[in-house]
């Protein structure tokens, strides 16, 4: 039987900067493994959608799609919409199985990722973090689920073990906000902040926090990464061996 085909779905934005960043982190994917089927789709505003690649998929006579959701956390996008796209293309194409993923989230190597992506932009800054008294305003998107937020804020608390910088959680679309951790920070005694997003790609939701604190330096987003493929081929390889939920 051939390897099922990986669809990799990334959230979509009308930045074009977000739909150019996934496109270099798939040709990382592909790279990884030049024999492999690997397709990008999108789950809004850009093209093509879950559902065209899906279909193409069929149509070529493949009959297994990995979907690995290039999302870092498991909320509304990965439990609902994601599998009810599934579910109407697997009813289009009955000889199709379609097994959805893991979310990318916070794996370990991302977090690695994250940490030199901060001490890259403390480099630029002349900054030494054992004396410069740094803080860290670690900025994710944000979710309306209480729980999915909960589980970024275990990701600071993380990222401030490992690397021992001070580190508040915020969001981009919800509460607490970027001025509210810069708050925090200055209250812990940071005297130098970083703003340290927890984004695959730039877009509209990073300038807005460029917006909210414009003399702050802001160090680059995770991708493109060769260790953002890995992970991802890795959700893949998990996947594929077993039949995961559509509601994973």
């Amino acid at each position: 039987m051939p390897a099922p085909t990986l669809v990799a779905v990334a959230h979509g934005s009308r930045d074009p900067r977000s739909a150019a960043t996934v496109a270099a982190l798939m040709d990382q994917v592909r790279a990884a493994r030049p024999e492999a089927s690997a397709r990008l789709a999108f789950l809004d505003l850009n093209a093509p959608s879950v559902g065209q690649v899906l279909d193409a998929v069929a149509e070529s006579g493949q009959t297994h799609a990995v979907v690995v959701p290039l999302l870092l956390g498991s909320a509304f996008h990965a439990r609902v919409d994601l599998p009810g796209l599934l579910a109407a293309a697997t009813a289009r194409h009955p000889r199709l199985q379609a097994t959805q993923a893991d979310v990318l989230g916070a794996d370990p190597r991302l977090v690695w990722v994250l940490d030199n992506r901060v001490r890259a932009a403390f480099a630029a800054r002349g900054w030494n973090p054992l004396h410069d008294r740094v803080g860290i305003a670690l900025a994710a998107v944000g979710s309306s689920s209480a729980v999915a937020n909960r589980s970024t804020a275990r990701l600071a608390r993380r990222f401030a073990a490992q690397t021992g910088h001070p580190t508040e959680i915020c969001f981009a679309t919800t509460q607490p906000s970027l001025t509210d951790a810069i708050q925090r920070l200055r209250a812990r005694g940071a005297e130098n902040l970083l703003v340290a997003p927890w984004f695959l790609a730039p877009g509209l939701l990073t300038d807005r926090l460029l917006a909210e604190a414009p003399t702050l330096p802001h160090a680059a987003v995770l991708g493109p990464e060769p260790l953002l493929a890995e992970v991802v081929w890795n959700r893949y390889d998990a996947a594929a061996t077993r039949n995961l939920p559509l509601s994973a």
